[in-house]
């Protein structure tokens, strides 16, 4: 018997994310220079795109 088409994940790993993780919109915002590290809050970040690359 066969798997269904939409049971299959080989595909499926290699998708693009759409939302950084929060150590990585950390560092973004740093570089963007909209967050400060040394008194700013972890909880409740902005929400960053993961862009292009």
């Amino acid at each position: 018997m066969s798997l269904d088409r939409s049971l299959k994940t080989a595909g499926n790993l290699s998708a693009k994310r759409s939302v950084l993780t929060r150590a990585e919109r950390v560092a973004k915002l740093v570089t963007d220079k909209r967050f400060d590290p040394k008194n700013g809050k972890v909880l409740g970040l902005a929400k960053t795109l993961a862009g292009k690359g």
